[in-house]
C-alpha cells in the first residue's frame, strides 16, 4: 500500500514537472514573439530569436533566465522599458498559458 501511494506522488511529481515545463516553453515562445516586435525585428530573424527565448528559459541559470535574456536584448537595442512591465507582460502569457494548457489537457 505505501509502495502504490509512492508511485502515485511520483506520478504526479512527474507530470506536474512536464506541465509546468510545457507552460514555460510556451509562455517564453509568446514572450519571444512580442519582444521581436517591440523591437521591430526583421521577419526572417524572428523565429530564431523566438527560439534563443525559449532556449535560454530551458537552458539558462536564475530564477527567469528567459525574462533576463528579453530584458538585455531591450537595453542593448535601445528600448526602455520598466522591470514591472516587463514582468507584468510574461504573468499575463504565463496566464495564457495555463489556459491553453488546461483546455487541452
Amino acid at each position: 500500500m505505501f509502495e502504490e501511494r509512492e508511485r502515485g506522488y511520483e506520478a504526479k511529481w512527474a507530470h506536474d514537472a512536464e506541465a509546468l515545463f510545457r507552460i514555460m516553453a510556451r509562455r517564453d515562445n509568446k514572450l519571444g514573439e512580442w519582444a521581436a516586435a517591440r523591437m521591430n525585428m526583421h521577419d526572417s530573424r524572428i523565429d530564431d530569436y523566438v527560439a534563443a527565448v525559449v532556449e535560454a528559459g530551458v537552458l539558462g541559470k536564475g530564477p527567469d533566465p528567459a525574462l533576463a535574456k528579453v530584458e538585455a536584448d531591450f537595453a542593448a537595442a535601445g528600448i526602455a522599458i520598466f522591470p514591472a512591465e516587463l514582468q507584468a507582460k510574461a504573468a499575463e502569457l504565463r496566464a495564457e498559458a495555463v489556459a491553453h494548457y488546461s483546455k487541452t489537457d
